[in-house]
């Protein structure tokens, strides 16, 4: 199978029952994916395809040969973070760290959401134009992934540092 990920082109020759998180993490070694509760309810191991947010652990890899995978190796590195990851680090967004990846995956497609007008099940004007990313808003977006340290006060607040002005 061949796959677009983080700009590259791998081939992995994988059993069709494969997910796409065993696939990234096992037989690509990109471990920057969390394996959270393996069952699509933590979040830990979101991934954008195609600009969108999925839960890498429900995916099968066969699913997505041909399209573009962005795993946190592709967002930002050491030496030169991301906005969001410089955001996270500034507002103490983590703490164990665990759940991050996951999180400012998730955080970058649900800006992106927000910006082409997709409502949450707490937006008050479905018809309007722009949705203002405020604290609920916010909240209910991210709230497909978890953090167990509690960290979603900082969480919130890097978000709302790199995205709200953008998208409000």
């Amino acid at each position: 199978m061949r796959f677009h990920i983080n700009g590259d082109i791998r081939e992995a020759d994988v059993d069709i029952r494969t997910s796409l998180l065993d696939l990234l993490r096992e037989h690509l070694a990109l471990p920057g994916t969390k394996k959270g509760c393996n069952q699509g309810a933590c979040g830990a191991c979101t991934v954008l395809v195609d600009g969108n947010r999925i839960n890498s652990c429900l995916a099968l890899a066969v699913q997505y040969e041909e399209r573009e995978i962005t795993t946190i190796e592709g967002i930002g590195t050491v030496d030169q973070l991301d906005a969001l990851q410089a955001m996270f680090v500034e507002h103490d967004g983590f703490q164990c760290g665990y759940c991050t990846p996951g999180q400012i995956c998730s955080a970058i497609a649900m800006a992106a959401e927000a910006q082409r007008g997709l409502p949450s099940f707490v937006t008050p004007d479905l018809a309007a134009q722009a949705i203002r990313l405020d604290h609920d808003e916010l909240r209910e977006r991210m709230s497909g992934n978890l953090c167990r340290c509690g960290a979603y006060n900082g969480i919130i607040d890097a978000i709302r540092a790199t995205f709200v002005e953008e998208v409000a």
